[in-house]
């Protein structure tokens, strides 16, 4: 598939496999939908299905759900822990690959009507697609739940549903559909039934009662297994992680008299998440990605796959181990100068690998004569970067060396003045080169993104990310070094060089 969506629907029935499984089904009906997982909690009497398919086909499998979901599920029979609207209570749409969070913003408009036009379940859009800023918060749409929505709808301007009339559907209630980042729904159990304390500590810690961003929280109880449970929706682990949560949790806890009995993760879960959360236990010092087995396994197929066989990628692999430690040792060489360099030469690499990946895909023949080119000048720019990391610790050298030399006399004064002006200026026209090295990667990668494939979307917004830092970090080196300088007229020239970047 070259564009991926994500599709979390979540259905109120979490103690009938059968039906579940029906719905299910309905889901898969279609060509290109895959099934991810599956959830069911009796407790929370709630399935949380993951699915994922095409921008074509995500939509329509959505609405087969929604309308297998209407037929078997009757809310007014419906009781569990966790708040719902409808029998298909929130379909969230989440990009993946090839496709932008406003695709999944108009995918989920036009499930939202389609689910009104053809069952007459009324819908609410939420997160990304909310038309009303109070309506991004999914729990302002459920407020008062199914039975209290019933009733306030029908008096209530505020409530009346985006798509719809002013009622809900007598046993599906209403749905809610959206557009999000990747979320990640965890919950702590606690080892106590108390679900008020349950309730006290998801007030503390989340966002809409003023503590950590990005974070929703609920106290529910867990009737089957005699607990009380905080549970969760991360909507940004990068902004407030598993980690982060788990010990406030623990904390809140802690100073109540109680204590965490497990924790656990409803649907699926980013590998970056539960990466940071090792790191952040272990206190995993200099920690890379790459340290993980499967993280260095596909790093390595990729690199084969788009040809990098040549040698580039290979070169940067055999010198990072190396590079790292000098980076860490006490001394000033290798620095940022340095760094900036290896940050510029990894993003043209990267770029390179893109153009090796979308060449080989025939439906993009098109852009084959581009992609060549620009691959060949992304080799290029990639070698100048790496001898810049040499040559920028060499500079840098060279000034020490300069201000080492004798100074007792007048002559030796002024030939270290001098030796320090030459080094100094060589010292900033390094960085100033990587800089410009830099900002043409940058242009070339830019390029790429309306002709490379979409899997390679993450691997050009990394390769930018690292290009961008690469040009900000090389010209705070140069001017690190223009104090030194006292050539106005170059210093004149060099300004407007890095004002031009």
């Amino acid at each position: 598939m070259e564009n991926i969506i994500e599709c979390v629907p979540n259905f109120s029935e979490g103690r009938e496999a059968g039906k579940v499984e029906a719905i299910i089904q309905a889901l898969l009906a279609g060509p290109e939908v895959y099934l991810l997982d599956k959830e069911m909690d009796a407790d929370h009497h709630r399935s949380v299905i993951t699915i994922v398919g095409t921008r074509e086909s995500i939509g329509e499998a959505a609405l087969r759900g929604i309308g297998k979901a209407a037929e078997l599920i009757d809310l007014n029979r419906h009781q569990g822990a966790h708040p719902r609207i409808g029998a298909t209570d929130v379909v969230p749409f989440v990009p993946v690959a090839g496709v932008t969070l406003e695709d999944c913003v108009r995918i989920a408009e036009w499930l939202a009507e389609e689910v009104w036009r053809r069952f007459r379940i009324p819908t609410y859009l939420y997160e990304a697609a909310a038309r009303k800023p109070e309506r991004k918060n999914l729990e302002n749409i459920r407020r008062g739940q199914f039975e209290g929505l019933r009733e306030e709808v029908r008096t209530n301007p505020e409530r009346h549903p985006d798509f719809g009339e002013a009622s809900v559907h007598p046993t599906a209630g209403a749905t809610v559909v959206g557009a999000r980042k990747f979320l990640i729904a965890y919950n702590i159990n606690l080892n106590t039934s108390d679900v008020g304390l349950a309730k006290a500590i998801a007030k503390k810690i989340r966002a809409s009662s003023g503590g950590f961003p990005c974070v929703k929280a609920m106290g529910v109880e867990l009737k089957a297994r005699n607990l009380a449970q905080v549970s969760m929706n991360l909507t940004d682990f990068e902004t407030t992680s598993l980690g982060t949560v788990f010990d406030a949790v623990a904390h809140e806890a802690a100073a109540r008299g109680a204590g965490i009995v497990g924790s656990e993760i409803v649907g699926l879960i980013p590998r970056r998440a539960l990466e940071d959360a090792a790191v952040h236990y272990f206190q995993i010092e200099n920690f890379r990605p790459n340290l993980i087995i499967e993280n260095r396994l596909a790093e390595i197929l990729r690199e084969q796959s788009a040809g990098a066989a040549e040698g580039q990628v290979r070169k940067l692999r055999n010198m990072a181990d190396g590079f790292v430690t000098a980076v860490a040792a006490p001394t000033p060489t290798p620095g940022g100068g340095s760094v900036s360099a290896l940050a510029g030469a990894l993003a043209a690499a990267l770029g390179e690998m893109v153009c090796g990946l979308t060449l080989c895909r025939k439906s993009f023949a098109q852009h084959h004569a581009t992609l060549d080119a620009s691959r060949a000048r992304l080799a290029t720019l990639e070698d100048r970067l790496l001898e810049n990391i040499d040559r920028d610790a060499r500079s840098y050298e060279a000034v020490v060396a300069a201000l080492r030399l004798p100074k007792s006399t007048e002559p030796e004064q002024a030939v270290r003045a001098q030796a320090i002006e030459e080094a100094s200026k060589h010292a900033a026209s390094v960085p100033l080169e990587t800089a410009e090295l830099a900002a043409e990667t940058a242009r070339l990668l830019e390029a790429l993104r309306d002709i490379a494939i979409p899997q390679a979307a993450s691997d050009l917004a990394v390769a930018l990310a690292l290009v961008r830092a690469a040009q900000h970090g090389a010209i705070e080196n140069v001017r690190a070094n223009l104090p030194s300088i006292q050539d106005q007229e170059w210093l004149r020239q060099m300004e407007g060089k890095l004002t031009a970047l």
